[in-house]
């Protein structure tokens, strides 16, 4: 039996504080430089069709200092579904590595690895969701709140990959989601609606505004995200004129509470939807949400392959 990570959806709340549980255990043990090796020999191969900065240093550096290797595979390496098909290569995988992970385009490639390997497979990011990314920015507010519920997480700008997972994961465990952004580009309807649902469960709540000043006036955290993700780079220009008015800046801020915590996943386009002085200040915890890609990682590494061995 396995367990993927291709959606939030795919977790449940005990699953979530079980990899917060991991997390916090391996970055203390890493703040004091004790190196536990609970994936001693266990190799993860990491596909990868889009470029990428944290996600292939803290997947690659994170296995390493779990006592496994990760094998790095660009899109020119395996062409998946132009050289072989994606059938055979996780046919393949599953016979030499324990864990795959997939940064891909097409969220349809990695529902098909997952559905032919018989290994966990992780959603490095697609053009769906960024779930790895969700899990460590909510493993980041856990450590700066002691409660999640009742807090208000407002997300501006497009609604994305990562917006879908923050939407998901949010509404899961109690937070407040607003997402703020145009109206053409709000988040997918089956998103909004799985968000509901989620927030029915928690005691969350989800909405969508059109009016940043209005989203944030209660906000806890204030998160924004490039107007134009990877593969939406000829619409750059056109976002940027759309979006104009959504930059996270000093003069948004004075609408938000002032203990307001500023969020970004990062790579940031400075100067477009957000301001040097806003992710420089002194509520950012954009580079602790940095640090955490690698130790939120690992708890979810190490939950994934001790689910599939372990479970009966």
């Amino acid at each position: 039996m396995k367990k993927d990570l291709l959606s939030i959806q795919n977790l449940n709340r005990e699953d979530v504080k079980k990899i917060f549980s991991l997390a916090t255990m391996i970055k203390k043990a890493f703040k004091k430089k004790e190196y536990h090796k609970p994936l001693k020999e266990l190799t993860m191969a990491m596909i990868f069709e889009k470029p990428s900065l944290r996600t292939r240093l803290t997947f690659e550096t994170g296995m390493y200092q779990l006592g496994g290797h990760a094998v790095y595979l660009t899109h020119n390496d395996i062409k998946m579904g132009e050289r072989e098909s994606i059938y055979d290569i996780a046919r393949n995988l599953e016979r030499w590595v324990d864990v795959i992970i997939a940064r891909v385009f097409s969220h349809k490639n990695v529902e098909e690895l997952a559905k032919h390997a018989s290994i966990p497979v992780i959603n490095a990011l697609s053009d769906k969701e960024h779930p790895c990314q969700a899990l460590t920015d909510i493993y980041t507010l856990t450590e700066k709140w002691d409660t999640l519920q009742g807090k208000t997480l407002t997300f501006i700008g497009d609604g994305n990959n990562t917006c879908h997972s923050l939407m998901l994961l949010g509404t899961m465990m109690g937070l407040n989601i607003i997402v703020c952004g145009p109206e053409e580009y709000k988040p997918s309807e089956a998103v909004e609606e799985a968000a509901r649902k989620n927030a029915s469960q928690s005691g969350g709540s989800y909405i969508f505004e059109t009016e940043p000043s209005s989203a944030i006036k209660n906000a806890d955290a204030i998160y924004t995200d490039v107007w134009a993700s990877m593969g939406h780079e000829k619409e750059a220009e056109e976002r940027r004129k759309v979006f104009a008015s959504f930059q996270v800046n000093s003069q948004l801020l004075k609408q938000a509470p002032s203990s307001c915590l500023i969020m970004h996943d990062l790579p940031a386009h400075r100067g477009e939807e957000i301001t040097d002085d806003v992710i420089d200040g002194k509520n950012s915890i954009v580079f602790d949400q940095a640090e955490n890609r690698l130790h939120a990682q690992k708890g979810m590494i190490v939950y994934l392959i001790n689910w599939f061995h372990y479970q009966e």
